[in-house]
């Protein structure tokens, strides 16, 4: 089972001393992050895709997840997410294929359709097509992967013609391919119909919601013909504030927390971690929640932490980091592989299913012109 953090790049006042990062302080700490989950034996890093502030996270994630994979030697590199509805499918193909070259492999991507609405139109885009834009333009994506010459129209980018996009897939296998979604049925259908992965970052959700979402999923990717349900391949967010104390962590973290932009001033710190993953204490309590997480949808493949959040100073992450990786991790590893049958997938595949595709579409799939 594969075990990360995830950035979203968020630059935001600690609210402790007021201070305020700038974007190359963050950006830079980003790279440190990374360097040390490899450091401590963390499998996965993955960034967020961002075009408004107030956030640092790349624009084009190919260009950082590149320049760690030239400083590291086994971490795996993931997006989180890559905006299949406001960037172009022959960008994408370019530009991943090229990094997975770089990244010699260690690269996969997570698609999804952004929650920051203004994004939509300063790409020409209309945030009312959200769900018709990932359907069509991953439908190409896959097909540039796959097909080196490609005819194609449809309704949001203008036709191709026997184009090739370049470089090819390295070894001819395209990266592998997670969809992420919190809250689109959609989207969890889309991941089953083509086999890939599916993603549900429930950091702001109940485990009922969770529990729905991958179970949808998964009877979708039987019923497509992938497999059975429960070797359907399924990522899950978390979040995570780590102390010697639960009593020293949420002292900690408190500020951090109601200050936050995104769920700052609204429930309290206790009632979000009884609702969300959040889980502010012990080495020992975080071990025991997320094991938890394994009875409700099934034996999954990878698990990110969000840690760099909420004006939380660079030292305090990597402390974080290194709590993860020497002491939560190889419990929750060693647990989790315990538990799960012979016949489940412990990793996500290494860059691509060599599922067949069914051999009827259905109306949500894209068809060609």
């Amino acid at each position: 089972m594969e075990f990360g953090i995830f950035t979203i790049g968020d630059v935001t006042t600690d609210p402790t001393t007021g201070r305020t990062p700038t974007e190359h302080e963050r950006i830079r700490s980003t790279v440190r992050y990374a360097r040390k989950a490899e450091e401590v034996g963390l499998d996965i890093f993955a960034t967020g895709e961002h075009h408004n502030p107030p956030f640092a996270a790349p624009a084009n994630p190919p260009i950082l997840l590149s320049h760690l994979a030239a400083q590291t030697e086994r971490l795996r590199f993931s997006t989180a997410t890559t905006l299949i509805t406001t960037n172009d499918p022959v960008r994408l193909a370019e530009d991943y294929a090229y990094a997975q070259h770089l990244t010699g492999g260690r690269l996969d991507l997570m698609l999804g359709r952004g929650n920051t609405g203004p994004v939509y139109p300063w790409f020409g885009a209309d945030i009312r097509q959200g769900i018709p834009l990932a359907v069509e333009k991953y439908h190409l994506l896959r097909r540039l992967w796959r097909e080196e010459n490609v005819s194609w129209s449809g309704e949001f980018r203008t036709s191709l013609q026997n184009f090739t996009s370049t470089p090819r897939p390295l070894d001819g296998t395209p990266p592998f391919v997670w969809h992420g979604s919190i809250r689109s049925p959609e989207i969890a259908e889309q991941a089953a119909y083509y086999g890939d992965g599916f993603f549900h970052n429930h950091i702001f959700w109940n485990i009922e919601h969770t529990r729905k979402m991958v179970r949808l999923y998964r009877q979708r990717y039987e019923y497509y013909g992938h497999g059975a349900r429960e070797e359907a391949i399924v990522g899950l967010g978390g979040q995570v504030f780590i102390g010697e104390t639960e009593a020293a962590a949420k002292k900690t973290f408190r500020p951090y927390f109601d200050n936050a932009p995104v769920y700052g001033h609204g429930p309290s710190m206790e009632d979000f971690t009884q609702m969300t993953p959040l889980t502010v204490g012990t080495v020992d309590q975080v071990i025991e929640r997320y094991l938890g997480y394994a009875d409700e949808v099934g034996d999954y493949q990878r698990q990110l932490f969000l840690v760099d959040h909420a004006g939380l100073p660079e030292s305090a992450v990597l402390e974080q980091i290194e709590i993860l990786g020497t002491e939560v991790v190889p419990v929750l590893r060693r647990e989790f592989e315990a538990r799960r049958p012979a016949n489940i997938p412990s990793d996500p595949p290494r860059g691509g299913l060599a599922a067949v595709e069914p051999a009827t579409k259905h109306n949500h799939a894209a068809t060609d012109k």
